[in-house]
């Protein structure tokens, strides 16, 4: 009966009253400790190249497998998640699709304002403790300190699985120097399921729980700058920015929630845009549509260097014209694009049609 009362229990069941009264629809505790295997497993990641041109993910690998080296007081992890679950919705000829989670607010500043108000009440209710916090931001593996803090689970696709609230999760995490009861490690239940690994376009997957960025599509349309890989682009199919294949498949989504976030709502113009439109719109027009949502990571160039492949292997009302407009672009990388989709356009459209 003493452990239930324990101080380090009391005190964790008041920091996760106080994450929720942040805002947050998940939380758990993890205990800052040696990660042991998967310190190996991140190690092999990065030394085989899977991280692509992400050259952050391969700075700095101390800080990443020991938080104390970002706070040297740290002796807990609160993980926080929101959930950003919305309706399926799909396109039609001539429109792009966006990763669900990027069709709203920018999620960086929504959790960037719950995480400093989180930060605000800990340091109200225990008067001199040490924090910090992240949100994909820093050197902090998120995914695996969410797993040991109960949160869930990493999936065969590698990203957290919920049995409560499926795939559709944000994570953010604050470090703090509390001596905090951490909950139960999150338990493996995809079982035999390989859903999410069959759905993927390009195979990025080499083995369950295993992901090789180069070959992603989210990493593709996101992260990478540069030419696109010409043995992908026909794979991108009608995607512009992410993409969401491998959660869309997962079988724990069957319990996902609409999201509650009123600025996670997808924005109208966010959902099916016009690719011609992405193609031809120049930095201030990006700008204006864009700004303070997550599409603005991939830039101006990346997005209509990714609309170009898209119109190519989709076509639609003014794809060619539109084409021809971004075959002058001030971008090499956009205007390799488009001469691609026009070639892949002149070879597939019926002579009528071009």
């Amino acid at each position: 009966m003493s452990n239930l009362s324990s101080p380090e229990m009391q005190t964790a069941a008041r920091v996760k009253q106080l994450a929720m009264q942040a805002g947050f629809d998940l939380v758990g505790i993890a205990r800052v400790e040696e990660l042991g295997e998967d310190n190996r497993h991140f190690e092999e990641w990065v030394s085989s190249g899977r991280h692509g041109t992400m050259g952050y993910m391969a700075r700095n690998t101390d800080r990443r497998q020991d938080p104390r080296r970002i706070l040297p007081e740290a002796r807990s992890i609160v993980c926080v998640a929101l959930n950003y679950g919305e309706s399926l919705s799909g396109t039609a000829k001539g429109q792009g699709r966006i990763a669900r989670y990027a069709r709203g607010r920018d999620y960086h500043k929504v959790f960037a304002s719950r995480l400093k108000t989180l930060e605000q009440l800990l340091q109200q209710e225990f008067p001199g403790i040490a924090t910090r916090h992240y949100v994909d931001t820093g050197p902090v593996l998120e995914k695996l300190w969410a797993e040991r803090a109960g949160l869930g689970w990493r999936g065969k696709h590698t990203n957290l699985v919920s049995r409560d609230w499926g795939s559709w999760l944000l994570l953010g995490e604050v470090l703090v120097s509390l001596d905090l009861e951490a909950g139960p490690k999150g338990e493996d239940h995809c079982g035999t399921c390989t859903r999410c690994l069959d759905a993927c376009p390009t195979k990025a997957f080499p083995a369950p729980y295993q992901l090789d960025a180069n070959r992603c599509l989210s990493y593709l349309t996101i992260e990478h700058r540069g030419s696109i890989p010409l043995e992908f682009r026909e794979a991108l199919g009608d995607r512009v920015f992410g993409c969401d294949d491998c959660l869309d498949v997962c079988p724990w989504n069957r319990f996902a929630k609409e999201a509650r976030e009123a600025e996670f709502k997808p924005r109208p113009e966010l959902i099916a845009p016009l690719l011609s439109e992405l193609v031809t719109m120049d930095d201030a027009e990006f700008l204006r549509r864009f700004a303070g949502t997550a599409v603005m990571r991939a830039k101006r160039e990346g997005l209509a260097r990714n609309a170009c492949v898209a119109l190519g292997n989709v076509g639609g009302p003014g794809a060619r014209e539109a084409l021809l407009c971004a075959a002058n672009d001030p971008s090499p990388i956009v205007r390799e694009h488009a001469l691609w989709a026009l070639e892949k356009l002149e070879l597939t459209l019926p002579t009528r049609a071009r």
